[in-house]
C-alpha cells in the first residue's frame, strides 16, 4: 500500500488504489491545554461536521465503489471510533439503534474489500480490527472523534427515522456534513454521488425521496448539472 503525500486530489483520484488522506487522519500533536467541559452541548460543532465530511470523503476512495450504503455507514462508525491500534469496539445497543445488529453480510462486505478482518459472530460487543492503517492514528483524540461519530447517527438538522433505508440515511448524512451558514446549501452533484457510491440518476432519486418525506424543502441542479442546491 502506498500513501500519496503532497499530491493533488485529482492525481490521487486518477491513480488506481489510492485515496486522499485528510489532515485529520494524519498524526498531529495534541493540545496541552485541555479544559474540562462544564456544560453538555446540544448543537454539533463545525469540527464534528468537518470530521464526518472528511471521513466520508476518505472512505469514498478507500472502499470499493460497489460498497453498499449500510456498509459505508458501518465503516464510518468504525473509522471514527477506532483506537491507535486499529481496534474497534461497538456496543450491541449502538448496532441495534442503527438496525445493523447481526448483519454479518455487512462485515463480510468490508472484509472482502480488505478494509477489516473478518468478523466472528458472538454475543456481546462487536470487536473488530481495521486493516486500513490510515485511520489508526488520526489527529483528533478519541473523544472528539466519538462525538463526531455520535452526531453522524443523528445528523441534525437532517434527522431521519432509524428505519429509513440506508441509502437515504447516507445521502442525508452527506448533505448534513456539507451544511453552510446560509439557508441555501450547495454541493457538487458528482461529489455527492462519489461520497455515497451512487450514479447521477440514483442521487437524483434519493434527493427526491428526501423532499417527499419533508427532510428537504426542495433541491435543484444548475444548468450544467454540476452542482446541486438544496434547502
Amino acid at each position: 500500500m502506498w500513501r500519496l503525500a503532497d499530491a493533488c486530489a485529482a492525481c490521487a483520484a486518477a491513480t488506481d488504489s489510492t485515496a486522499v488522506v485528510p489532515d485529520t487522519l494524519l498524526s498531529s500533536p495534541q493540545p496541552t491545554d485541555v479544559r474540562p467541559v462544564t456544560a453538555r452541548r446540544t448543537q454539533p460543532s463545525p469540527d464534528e461536521r468537518l470530521r464526518v465530511r472528511e471521513m466520508l470523503t476518505y472512505l469514498a476512495s478507500a472502499l470499493p465503489r460497489v460498497t453498499s450504503p449500510a456498509a459505508r455507514l458501518l465503516a464510518l462508525q468504525c473509522a471514527l471510533r477506532t483506537d491507535a491500534n486499529g481496534v474497534v469496539r461497538l456496543p450491541v445497543g449502538l448496532l441495534r439503534g442503527m438496525r445493523l445488529h447481526r448483519r454479518t453480510e455487512l462485515w463480510e462486505e468490508l472484509a472482502h474489500g480488505f478494509w477489516l478482518q473478518p468478523y466472528e459472530l458472538r454475543s456481546g460487543p462487536v470487536v473488530v480490527h481495521l486493516l486500513d492503517v490510515a485511520v489508526w492514528d488520526q489527529g483528533p483524540g478519541r473523544g472528539p472523534r466519538r462525538r463526531a461519530a455520535h452526531w453522524a447517527l443523528r445528523p441534525r438538522p437532517l434527522l431521519l427515522h432509524s428505519a429509513a433505508p440506508a441509502a437515504v440515511q447516507l445521502i442525508a448524512l452527506a448533505l448534513a456534513a456539507h451544511l453552510s451558514p446560509r439557508a441555501t446549501h450547495t454541493i457538487g452533484m458528482d461529489v455527492l454521488g462519489h461520497l455515497c457510491g451512487h450514479s447521477l440518476h440514483q442521487t437524483a432519486e434519493l434527493l427526491d425521496r428526501l423532499v417527499a418525506i419533508r427532510t428537504l424543502a426542495s433541491w435543484r441542479c444548475g444548468p450544467d448539472i454540476a452542482e446541486v442546491t438544496w434547502n
